[in-house]
């Protein structure tokens, strides 16, 4: 385990597998309850699949990063996760060639990185079952998952991955289930995505509907590829873990192919 200082905060992070150093750089960006632990074995199948390094690092209040010590956070806080702490920490760790590969919250934070423009410029974005507006199945769906933890061992069972598991939760529900959440976007910037982009998205996904994609299809300007999975939900990775990598494996390929062209 190592850790960052990045965004004001320290926040735990390891590499996976091997690849060109002066190559790119897989950078997987985490759900709303998720870690470094959380993701598993899949950043290693990423490594393999690709041949290229995967970076992997918990967002501040999960895993073993710093908490949070101000809930609930404002509506704009994946905002300043990519504006702000995901540049600082990839000019700390020397990325200097991404490719953003984020899912659920974590695939929002990379769509704002990319229509932001910043430096270092993704030379990709996969975003799976990502948020681009609140709709109401979303919210229905956070507000279903408080339950699950006031009434089962929801909280038991994340604790086995963050240092402070309440932080952790409710740095998620708490926040996506303020009011003004209700009229959360991130459309705006999707006119200024230029990175070539795939969007993963179950057709089963309790989280979001095929709007999601659809509108990073009909306003990102840039190569948009929707991978729609049949019988999936919001867990592509895990639920068709095979599709999900395929899909992965096409896109760098493609990305790293006009890259080198």
């Amino acid at each position: 385990m190592a850790f960052v200082k990045a965004g004001g905060c320290r926040l735990e992070y390891e590499w996976v597998g091997m690849g060109p150093a002066d190559g790119p750089a897989v950078v997987m960006l985490h759900e709303g309850l998720g870690s470094v632990a959380m993701w598993r074995d899949f950043p290693l199948q990423v490594s393999k699949a690709t041949g290229l390094r995967v970076l992997v690092y918990s967002r501040e209040g999960y895993g073993r990063s710093d908490p949070v010590t101000d809930l609930p956070r404002p509506a704009d806080f994946m905002h300043r996760e990519a504006q702000v702490v995901l540049p600082e920490l990839l000019t700390a760790l020397s990325v200097r060639r991404p490719i953003l590969l984020g899912y659920s919250d974590g695939g929002s934070i990379a769509l704002i990185y990319a229509g932001s423009r910043l430096d270092p410029a993704p030379e990709g974005v996969i975003a799976i079952a990502p948020h681009v507006l609140a709709e109401p199945r979303t919210l229905v769906s956070i507000a279903k998952a408080r339950v699950l933890w006031e009434e089962t061992d929801l909280r038991g069972r994340l604790a086995r991955y963050h240092d402070d598991p309440d932080g952790a939760f409710y740095t998620w529900n708490l926040s996506w289930l303020m009011p003004e959440f209700r009229t959360w976007s991130i459309e705006d910037l999707l006119p200024s995505i230029t990175a070539p982009t795939t969007v993963i998205q179950g057709t089963e996904d309790e989280y979001g509907s095929i709007a999601q994609p659809q509108a990073i299809e009909h306003r990102a300007p840039g190569h948009v590829r929707t991978a729609m999975l049949k019988g999936c939900g919001h867990t592509p990775h895990r639920d068709q873990p095979a599709q999900t990598l395929s899909a992965i494996v096409d896109h760098i390929k493609a990305t790293t192919t006009a890259s080198a062209a």
